[in-house]
């Protein structure tokens, strides 16, 4: 049979979601997790890959196996042998079809600013800490240029495997909630640091050290050296992917969000 399921996971204490024999890995955890309740090797694909330190809410997997077991025993043994920093939220059968990769209509992630002058305690490895007061409104209108299908190349890491820079963003914004400042963004797909390289960026327009007209330039330059920073991993929150209806995959989804 084949299985999606949504896996929930800190990404601190992890070298990100892919497998590597070098070190702990989300990917890992959870295949580990499940060949044991199925007692059999088992493999899994992911909608998308996260990087060191970035964190998971709604992260989707298919896998097969020929075990049977019930949902139940499926949910509860998986995360009886996953660490504490992971879990399965929900899983349920799918059809041979499905691709938790090649089916998925669109990724969405939140990343998390405390903007604020003292540093975070409790939050420590789960927003980006800036002191420095940041203008919320000017973000989210120099923000409003990346909508539509862009070459994303200036917000691209330089050992991006993607064949193309070419992606179709079509919600992108910029709120606050008290001392938290949240970036939404939904695309088709997302090239490798692309949510962190935006951020990086629109931090200097917040900061008033860019204009709002930088961000749509950045996208004519094509040049990932002339935009801001790579934004710390510590703030990026994987949050959902969508679906087409007749997978009958759960649609709705979680936020990170923090008290005020």
């Amino acid at each position: 049979m084949k299985f999606a399921a949504c896996i929930e996971y800190d990404g601190s204490p992890f070298y990100g979601w892919q497998r590597l024999s070098h070190g702990p890995t989300v990917q890992g955890s959870v295949e580990q997790a499940l060949s044991r309740v199925a007692n059999e090797e088992v493999s899994v694909v992911c909608a998308g890959r996260t990087d060191s330190g970035v964190h998971g809410i709604g992260q989707i997997i298919h896998f097969e196996t020929s075990a049977t077991r019930p949902l139940r025993g499926w949910l509860f043994g998986t995360n009886a042998h996953l660490p504490d920093g992971v879990s399965m939220r929900w899983i349920q059968p799918v059809t041979d079809d499905f691709h938790a990769r090649f089916s998925a209509r669109a990724r969405r992630y939140r990343y998390v600013i405390l903007n604020r002058p003292a540093r975070p305690a409790l939050l420590h490895n789960r927003v980006y800490w800036q002191h420095g007061e940041l203008d919320v409104a000017a973000m989210h209108e120099a923000a409003q240029a990346l909508l539509g299908e862009q070459d994303f190349s200036s917000f691209r890491a330089a050992g991006c495997q993607a064949r193309h820079a070419m992606r179709e963003m079509s919600e992108i914004t910029v709120s606050r909630e008290g001392d938290f400042i949240y970036v939404d963004l939904r695309a088709n797909a997302f090239l490798h640091h692309m949510v962190r390289n935006i951020v990086g960026s629109l931090l200097k327009v917040g900061a008033g050290e860019r204009p709002l007209t930088w961000m749509g330039e950045l996208l004519a330059l094509k040049d990932r050296t002339q935009a801001g920073m790579t934004a710390p991993a510590s703030g990026l929150y994987f949050v959902h992917v969508d679906y087409p209806e007749h997978f009958k995959l759960p649609t709705t989804y979680q936020l990170p969000c923090f008290w005020t």
